[in-house]
């Protein structure tokens, strides 16, 4: 069963709304990741196969990570997908943030529609204090989408992840709860 994660302000109208990813996504979302494996390039390695989709949903009842999808409204078409991993309570409050798109919905405003959402799901329901998003230098749409959103550069990590069988430099942004909250009046 769906869970619809997201409620978005009556008067919002939002064009996205995000929800839990099940076992039965499956199909539709590895076609459409293997659709965008050109958007994707070398910047993520998404699941294209349903093997690897039931290891990307691991277990819905760890604490320390959420998916989400994001669905467009008008048809329920995915969007895109979000990952919050690693989290960590305690005196931390910290978790670490994955994206990516789908095509041929990307490029038109509907991720930072979920991001909006995703960050109000992190800040007001997970009661997080700081999201972080580790983000390849050159991937200026992704850099975007963060700073849009009101992440903060913090910090440049050489080699930092291994991505798509490469060791490949990150630039660390990262947003906090109170500043979230000033700047989208949550």
């Amino acid at each position: 069963m769906m869970r619809k994660v997201s409620k978005a302000p009556a008067a919002s109208r939002a064009a996205v709304y995000l929800r839990t990813p099940t076992p039965a996504d499956a199909r539709a979302y590895c076609a459409a990741v293997r659709r965008s494996a050109k958007l994707h390039g070398p910047w993520v390695a998404p699941p294209t196969t349903a093997a690897r989709f039931r290891g990307w949903l691991g277990d819905p009842a760890d604490p320390r990570r959420r998916l989400y999808l994001v669905c467009r409204r008008e048809d329920q078409a995915l969007v895109g997908s979000f990952i919050v991993s690693e989290i960590v309570r305690g005196s931390f409050q910290s978790a670490f943030l994955g994206y990516y798109a789908f095509l041929p919905q990307a490029r038109q405003g509907l991720m930072a529609g979920g991001l909006r959402l995703l960050l109000r799901e992190v800040f007001l329901r997970l009661k997080l204090h700081r999201l972080e998003a580790n983000i390849q230098p050159g991937n200026l749409a992704s850099i975007a989408l963060a700073r849009g959103a009101g992440f903060r550069l913090e910090g440049y990590s050489p080699r930092y992840l291994k991505v798509a069988g490469r060791w490949r430099d990150h630039e660390r942004w990262a947003i906090l709860a109170e500043d979230w909250k000033a700047n989208w009046r949550a």
